[in-house]
């Protein structure tokens, strides 16, 4: 859907801030803290979609908590992502800077969506950008057993084989992403949002 524009004409073109990372690495957190600074849309794919998820799932004779499965990942998961683009640049057509979390690990990882993406919002006029949370396996043990999601369950129940199939590492495709190093003793994420934003402007 494009909104017609009405009014006065935004100052600046609209910005889009990307915030992924894996399970417990506080994806959410830091787009809250970013949000309330910047005071732009904030979307976050679990918050939107997840009853939707557990509902088609559950009607598809599967756990409602299932993440782990080729329906939800091959199935499920494509259009969790449209849905939140798609809020996205709903927000963009209306004039409204986003910040957008979710893990983003496969999207990211690929240049064909970064280019799609990108070239989406070229044509709106917005500006993308950016940031991937990193952490290590105990900070992210600590802060998904703390928020006791149903979603994580899969998880927690074979940790180090999740572990496995995860890559600590990870850098996304995008050269000029940035990121944001949440392990205990370094910068708060208060301060790091600071700092993000302050680049961005």
């Amino acid at each position: 859907m494009t909104i017609p524009s009405e009014g006065a004409a935004p100052t600046a073109p609209p910005a889009v801030l990307l915030v992924g990372g894996y399970a417990g690495s506080g994806k959410s957190t830091l787009g809250a803290i970013l949000a309330r600074r910047a005071r732009w849309a904030l979307l976050d794919k679990d918050s939107a979609s997840s009853a939707v998820v557990e509902a088609a799932l559950q009607a598809l004779g599967h756990s409602p908590h299932d993440r782990e499965s080729a329906l939800y990942r091959d199935v499920l998961r494509p259009a969790e992502y449209q849905a939140l683009i798609t809020s996205v640049m709903e927000n963009v057509d209306a004039g409204n800077s986003v910040i957008a979390t979710a893990p983003f690990v496969a999207e990211l990882a690929d240049p064909r969506w970064c280019r799609h993406l990108r070239e989406q919002l070229d044509a709106r006029g917005a500006r993308l950008h950016t940031a991937w949370i990193r952490c290590d396996a105990d900070t992210m043990y600590r802060n998904i057993t703390r928020r006791g999601a149903h979603r994580d369950a899969g998880k927690l129940a074979d940790w180090d084989g999740y572990l496995e199939r995860i890559d600590l590492g990870y850098s996304p495709a995008l050269a000029d992403c940035r990121v944001i190093d949440n392990n205990a003793g370094v910068a708060s994420l208060e301060d790091q949002a600071v700092q993000l934003l302050a680049d961005l402007a």
